[in-house]
């Protein structure tokens, strides 16, 4: 908690005021990425423009520096023993299924557009999303200095073929 509160610039009586432990403030920082990602559907929804364009702004949202960070965090904690179970809990109501749901209805009207191959979208969405959670891992690891694919690399997984344009 100390070197919490050294990196935030506040007092330890402070960061306790708030947070009774290392376990509570992890707990809430996971509750606030869940939610972000559940937040950043709801605003792709909301986004004006074509499914590609809304496809677009979801990824470009999702893999901004903070998302990567908050995603990161959500990673270490699926992947770490000894998380508190109230975060085993949350991150268990945003399985890959729920994320796939959720996503499914904008795939599957860019089939019927023409924008998103006509492939299972379950497949799709399932692909698009773990080349992003791949890429954004290895673009944490310094080791080998990979670099994080954009966005419109990671749509053209996802496009019907007349509409991949050349990058």
């Amino acid at each position: 908690m100390s070197m919490i509160a050294a990196s935030a610039g506040i007092s330890h009586g402070l960061l306790y005021h708030y947070f009774k432990s290392k376990d509570e403030l992890f707990t809430e920082l996971v509750r606030l990425a869940m939610e972000g990602a559940s937040g950043g559907i709801d605003e792709m929804f909301d986004h004006p423009g074509t499914v590609i364009d809304k496809l677009r702004h979801f990824l470009q949202d999702a893999m901004n520096e903070e998302a990567r960070l908050f995603f990161l965090l959500i990673h270490q904690a699926r992947a770490s023993e000894g998380v508190p179970e109230e975060v085993r809990m949350i991150i268990g109501n945003y399985s890959i299924d729920w994320f796939v749901e959720q996503l499914k209805p904008l795939f599957l009207e860019g089939q019927r557009t023409g924008e998103i191959a006509s492939d299972d979208a379950g497949q799709l969405i399932a692909g698009l999303l773990t080349v992003m959670s791949g890429t954004m891992i290895l673009h944490a690891s310094d080791e080998e200095n990979i670099p994080l694919l954009n966005p419109d690399h990671l749509l053209r997984l996802v496009l019907a073929p007349a509409h991949i344009q050349p990058l």
